[in-house]
């Protein structure tokens, strides 16, 4: 993996995650060259000068992008508009729970995302989901297929969000193949989290049953073809929803999250590395819990052991083999318990073709490409 911070891993995972999600090497190393120093004080340290390095590059794209459209360049401001979203979003996800700007910032990105989507014309739709008396936020991208379609529910991880989500393409890529995918941002992620106070919880079943819901009301989509993605602790996910929601199709685990509670256990005696910075704080965030016992608790709870036996529609499992978050393990043991799928696949990504970190963010748009193949040819 590219390692612009010299030993600060969490750090350079949002530097590969903004290249390989359309960011701008030039722009890339404008935003982050004046914390490079602070960078050697660990991940936690310095994360607000990051994001007011980050924010100073999105600036100028605004600027930019206004001259553009005085001018009537829309399609360029568009894009402007979109990298502006992808680094304000980035360098978000690396502050802590508390710090103050955090929903002003992420208000930000959204906003910056849907003035891009706007002015470039783009295939997105910002969508309600029912859900317990409320709603998840989501985007939806159609597929432009004639007739009724086949779709797919993506949900991001513990940090990502539906913007990621969208940054990465993998929309775009079902659409050429004839899919639509809703992308949601699921309790304790992103807008659901910051700004509508939903907590995650273990049985993720029920956030599927509210998703399938939902794209059962739209008539250009198959009731009948509906399938699930979930990417890091998506992984966990989108598998345990597959095995108790009986109406959908298929499921990817991207990047697999077997036994995540026991995970944590292994952060605690410091084995791994950390998705985020100030994790415990973020975590207790995520699922609502005041103290670390609390969490860990929960987190117990967050396992497919004696659910992947459950699992009774085609399942894709990819992992990379340099995995430093979840060990491989888990991606193999997910594979040896799902023996009631009819079609299970396991797909290691190795460090010679790339794809071998977490999710394969290294190598991000070829496993996203290989995965939206995998769902076509099965859904």
């Amino acid at each position: 993996m590219f390692e612009y911070f010299p030993g600060n891993y969490v750090w350079n995972l949002a530097v590969v995650a903004t290249l390989n999600n359309g960011g701008y090497i030039d722009e890339v190393d404008r935003a982050c060259r004046p914390v490079r120093e602070l960078a050697r004080q660990g991940s936690d340290a310095g994360t607000a000068a990051l994001y007011a390095s980050w924010s100073a590059v999105a600036d100028r794209l605004i600027a930019e992008a206004e001259a553009d459209v005085a001018r009537g360049r829309l399609v360029g401001a568009g894009a402007r508009y979109r990298r502006a979203s992808l680094y304000v979003s980035q360098a978000e996800r690396l502050q802590a729970p508390g710090w103050a700007g955090r929903n002003a910032a992420y208000q930000r990105s959204i906003d910056l995302l849907l003035r891009a989507a706007e002015l470039g014309g783009a295939n997105i739709e910002r969508v309600e989901v029912p859900y317990e008396g409320g709603f998840l936020p989501a985007y939806y991208v159609r597929s432009g297929a004639a007739g009724a379609s086949p779709a797919v529910i993506q949900w991001n991880g513990l940090d990502s969000t539906k913007e990621m989500m969208y940054y990465s393409g993998f929309g775009d890529d079902l659409a050429k193949r004839g899919i639509a995918t809703l992308m949601v941002d699921t309790p304790g992620s992103g807008e659901a989290l910051r700004l509508r106070g939903l907590t995650a919880r273990f049985d993720t079943e029920v956030w599927a049953a509210a998703c399938v819901d939902y794209l059962q009301t739209r008539p250009e989509i198959d009731p009948d073809r509906i399938g699930i993605v979930g990417w890091s602790l998506g992984g966990y996910y989108a598998p345990r929803a597959a095995a108790f929601e009986k109406r959908l199709k298929l499921v990817v685990a991207w990047g697999a999250n077997h036994n995540w509670g026991e995970v944590q256990h292994a952060r605690l005696r410091r084995e791994g590395e950390h998705p985020v910075p100030h994790y415990w704080e973020h975590v207790m965030w995520v699922w609502g819990q005041p103290d670390l016992d609390g969490f860990l608790k929960v987190a117990e709870q967050v396992s497919l052991e004696g659910v992947a036996e459950r699992i009774t529609v085609p399942f894709l499992i990819t992992h990379g083999v340099n995995d430093r978050q979840i060990p491989v393990r888990y991606a193999e043991q997910s594979y040896a318990q799902a023996v009631n799928s009819p079609r299970r696949e396991l797909r290691i990504f190795s460090a010679e073709e790339g794809g071998a970190e977490h999710i394969s963010i290294d190598n991000l748009p070829v496993v996203g490409a290989f995965i939206a193949d995998w769902i076509a040819e099965t859904i």
